[in-house]
């Protein structure tokens, strides 16, 4: 099942991971999580954890949460969204974790 960006690539490493999120925080985007059932991962409608991260930089703190997210929700998928104020949309969206 393919799930946006870099969906049909191999799985990402820790460290290639570390990379997208520093990506998204040296952009200047806000952080955000969101988490859906696996079987539910397709639709529109993901389920926010927590409120969007405005104005972090560090990114330990989104890979933490993007952790605390993936052990309160087992057997679901976990994604990042990185929001681009200045454009007002989504600068990308990736799954941070599969079920």
């Amino acid at each position: 099942m393919k799930r946006g960006t870099f969906s049909y690539l191999p799985p990402m490493t820790p460290q290639q991971l570390r990379k997208q999120v520093e990506y998204v925080v040296a952009r200047g985007w806000s952080p955000a999580l969101e988490h859906s059932e696996a079987g539910r991962a397709t639709g529109s409608y993901w389920i926010m954890w927590k409120l969007p991260m405005f104005g972090e930089r560090n990114v330990d703190r989104v890979l933490a949460e993007a952790e605390a997210c993936r052990k309160a929700n087992p057997g679901h998928v976990v994604r990042l969204i990185g929001y681009d104020s200045v454009r007002q949309t989504l600068g990308t969206a990736l799954v941070l974790h599969h079920a």
